[in-house]
């Protein structure tokens, strides 16, 4: 039986030529695609671009699910530099026009506070003042922001690190998520971070009504690694629950990658992925049939 499955343009790279990794994911059998190249520079897709992107999603049968958008390098979204910062409401924007052009209603960004709290104020005026400025822009172009729960290591460390070696950014969704409707923001639940942070699934379970994209792959609890579902820690049976709760009813989005997965050739590598989904969407449909157990509702 045939399920819609997503993984991301970039499970080899994130640059170059995404041809071949589109028509590689449609013969595996995948129909739509997370657009994840270009996510942390501050390349502006051309109209020309976008139409030959057009072109290739046409001619190999596939849809877009989404867009990971870019908070930018130079260009940054946040940045305490007006003109910065105006750059990267521009390159967001160049997302949401990605995303809108290709029949896709969702572009994914990263927001995490400055660790200094000398630098959060700031930060925190110029994310509102982004976010106020994309919201009729995102509205007009029919397209949503999710934002992703993040991960990063408290301070530098020289060994594995550890679970406690590493902090989440779920307050400050949580704070965002309370200052905007719906319609315009809501989260994107990636599956690797959740596991990575002390507590990040159960920061993530009341934001199942807000959820609007997936992040889908695991690790071995050590870093952020970007393995095939199964392959490690990651609590599935959970996160197939929030799935299944949740609000989301997209296709399942795997963002994997070859590099770790201990494969060689591309056609294993995603005739695997192709599977592990499957694996997936079969254990969210099963508790979806199932319906919420006693006083068990999406977000509780």
């Amino acid at each position: 039986m045939s399920h819609s499955l997503a993984i991301t343009t970039d499970y080899v790279a994130d640059t170059g030529d995404p041809e071949p990794y589109l028509r590689r994911a449609a013969e595996a059998g995948f129909t739509h695609i997370h657009w994840c190249h270009h996510w942390n520079t501050d390349f502006v897709y051309h109209p020309s671009e976008v139409a030959q992107i057009r072109a290739w999603l046409e001619t190999y049968g596939l849809r877009l699910l989404d867009v990971h958008g870019s908070a930018g390098v130079e260009k940054d979204w946040t940045a305490a530099e007006a003109y910065r910062r105006q750059a990267g409401v521009e390159l967001v924007k160049n997302r949401v026009d990605l995303a809108a052009d290709l029949g896709a209603d969702v572009v994914i960004m990263h927001l995490f506070p400055p660790s200094a709290p000398e630098e959060r104020s700031t930060f925190w005026e110029q994310a509102r003042r982004t976010l106020d400025e994309l919201e009729p822009y995102c509205r007009t172009r029919g397209v949503r922001l999710a934002l992703e729960n993040l991960f990063r290591l408290r301070q530098p460390v020289h060994r594995e690190p550890r679970p406690e070696d590493f902090e989440h950014n779920f307050d400050a969704l949580v704070q965002v998520l309370d200052l905007y409707p719906p319609d315009y923001l809501g989260y994107c639940h990636d599956s690797g971070h959740a596991t990575l942070t002390p507590g990040g699934m159960e920061r993530a379970w009341p934001l199942a009504d807000r959820l609007l994209a997936v992040h889908l792959h695991d690790n071995d609890g050590t870093w952020d690694q970007h393995r095939l579902p199964y392959d490690g820690i990651t609590d599935w049976e959970w996160t197939a629950s929030f799935i299944a709760r949740s609000s989301y009813t997209k296709p399942l989005s795997l963002e994997v990658s070859i590099h770790l997965s201990g494969l060689v050739y591309e056609a294993e590598f995603l005739e695997r992925a192709h599977a592990r989904g499957r694996r997936l969407h079969a254990a969210v449909a099963r508790l979806r049939e199932r319906g919420p157990g006693p006083g068990e509702a999406a977000g509780s």
